[in-house]
């Protein structure tokens, strides 16, 4: 496996990079990563991925998203910098980045795509399919399935552990016209400004999608995939209220994808450190039953 270095723009022109993951023979089949919080393209998960689809003639493109890592500047084409990094993105614009890799991705020749994401990157991928999906966008012709690993419910989450204090601080700042200032040590997982806390505990209505507290639930937006899906979860230090058994159930009688494979990894956590090789191979085998 040969592993190149890219650089590509967004769909609104933001510089990206990444790394190619090609095998020995040509193919025009590619399964592209995307991150979660905090994190980039540079884990062992995504390497030991990209390794075992090769051995189904399927290349890999894992990029930085315009949330990776905690905070960094970010350059347009125009050259102008922004703020970015987990404390400072906006969830919803990670359409912008997943198109342009897609496009990217048409460009050097491959014609059936892949999109596989992990914790937030899984809330973009589904967001940016509907959205493309809505928009009727060309290039959904080329994306021939969608694979989430440790999707979880992120408002119902960060409400749920998310002090009042905190929440009465950020609608405070929100006043000011303050929001660009981080929140006070401690209120989030990770350090956020207030502008991306409020879009994930009060302006979340556009990816609130993963609504597993509610037995009532639809899953509509899940249920708009039409393209073969594949869910995982880890059973330990998991991001989700049920016993990872019981929410793969729970979420197998909710989704209507004839093509759904659903499930979780025993003794995996959220980032299913040390079970990356069993995540692979069952990826492997879910991509290789695709036609």
């Amino acid at each position: 496996m040969r592993a190149e270095i890219i650089k590509f723009y967004s769909e609104d022109e933001v510089l990206l990079n990444g790394i190619l993951y090609k095998g020995e023979n040509s193919t025009q089949k590619v399964l592209i990563e995307v991150h979660g919080m905090i994190s980039n393209c540079f884990k062992k998960r995504e390497e030991i991925i990209a390794s075992e689809v090769q051995n189904i003639a399927i290349d890999s493109i894992c990029f930085n998203n315009r949330g990776s890592e905690i905070a960094k500047y970010m350059r347009r084409k125009d050259g102008t910098k922004f703020m970015g990094g987990t404390a400072f993105e906006d969830v919803q614009e990670g359409y912008y980045d997943i198109l342009g890799a897609i496009k990217y991705a048409v460009d050097l020749g491959y014609t059936s795509i892949y999109l596989q994401g992990h914790s937030l990157g899984s809330t973009k991928i589904v967001y940016t399919y509907n959205k493309m999906q809505k928009e009727r966008n060309p290039y959904m012709k080329y994306i021939k399935g969608i694979l989430l690993l440790s999707l979880i419910d992120i408002p119902d989450m960060m409400l749920s552990f998310t002090p009042k204090e905190y929440i009465e601080y950020a609608n405070q700042k929100e006043k000011e016209n303050n929001t660009s200032i981080l929140m006070p040590e401690g209120s989030t997982i990770h350090p956020m400004s207030v502008k991306t806390f409020l879009k994930y505990i009060k302006y979340y209505s556009e990816i609130d999608f993963a609504r597993y507290s509610n037995e009532k639930e639809d899953f509509k937006i899940l249920n708009n995939i039409q393209v073969p899906l594949f869910m995982r979860w880890g059973d330990t230090q998991e991001l989700i209220k049920r016993k990872a058994k019981e929410q793969a159930e729970f979420v197998k009688t909710k989704i209507k994808n004839a093509n759904a494979n659903i499930g979780y990894i025993e003794g995996a956590n959220h980032s299913y450190n040390g079970k990356e090789e069993i995540l692979a191979k069952q990826i492997c085998e879910f991509l290789g039953n695709i036609n």
